[in-house]
């Protein structure tokens, strides 16, 4: 394989690493906490749309993935804390951090399809995100239910969209406003 083959992967693997490490810190912080549980952070989904946007799905898919692998070391220990059985343990690891934060690599399935394309992907990545812990909070977590809530799947919709919903609206919020500069149009630009 030839230097030219090499060069466009390694620039991609390193706006990866960057975008994958400005995401796991602005995960950190919290803007929010729900008062069911969750938080809303700093953007911290921007980073991996953004690179699926300007890299494709396949670029935004392994950052996603590679998001989510950090996310679950990061609560591994807390994860654990929480004495679940071994088959929900399993059901958590993959539903809410697996495939919730691989997910957002998919915002840029309608990447050429210019902004609203982009806002486009971008929600249905965060949507998707939503849907996966919804089906965790349905299945794993109806043990946890308060009494009054009638229903795990309604549950899971309130817990989850207390913190799901301010995020996708705050995400887009900021696509919208950051998409109308030119610096950040140059970001976008798909290489």
């Amino acid at each position: 394989m030839s230097n030219t083959k090499k060069r466009p992967n390694l620039r991609a693997m390193i706006e990866c690493a960057i975008m994958v490490a400005l995401a796991t810190v602005l995960s950190m912080i919290k803007l929010y906490e729900a008062p069911l549980g969750g938080s809303v952070t700093l953007l911290s989904m921007l980073p991996v749309s953004v690179l699926s946007i300007r890299l494709g799905l396949h670029w935004g898919l392994a950052g996603g993935f590679l998001y989510a692998m950090i996310q679950l070391f990061l609560d591994l220990a807390k994860v654990i804390s929480w004495g679940l059985t071994p088959a929900a343990l399993i059901g958590c690891l993959i539903f809410d951090y697996i495939a919730a934060f691989t997910v957002i690599g998919l915002a840029g399935l309608f990447r050429t399809r210019g902004r609203i394309g982009m806002i486009v992907g971008i929600a249905l990545a965060l949507f998707g995100r939503f849907c996966s812990h919804l089906v965790s909070g349905t299945l794993i977590f109806d043990v946890w239910m308060p009494d009054g809530w009638g229903s795990p799947f309604v549950y899971s919709v309130a817990y989850n969209g207390a913190y799901m919903l301010p995020e996708l609206i705050f995400t887009v919020a900021a696509v919208i406003l950051l998409t109308k500069t030119p610096a950040f149009r140059r970001v976008l630009e798909k290489k």
